[in-house]
């Protein structure tokens, strides 16, 4: 893992110290969860890929002619 310098304003970094301890966590696992969020390796992108796969994957759907019902049909009570 390499080692990265950053020049952040004394308040700005203050605010983040804070922001940082309300969430139990510490700036540099912010600007690491940032940094992956943007460069595209987050927990969350991931998580979303995997989903699409399985759904894909499943090929469940309304088939070639969609749905065969309307709304109006579907809550209609006689």
């Amino acid at each position: 893992m390499a080692n990265l310098t950053l020049v952040i304003d004394d308040e700005v970094l203050k605010r983040a110290r804070i922001r940082a301890l309300e969430q139990g966590t510490s700036v540099n696992a912010m600007v690491r969860d940032y940094l992956a969020g943007i460069a595209g390796e987050s927990d969350a992108r991931q998580a979303m890929i995997e989903f699409l796969a399985i759904v894909k994957a499943a090929g469940a759907g309304s088939g070639e002619g969609g749905r065969s019902w309307t709304r109006d049909e579907l809550y209609d009570i006689d």
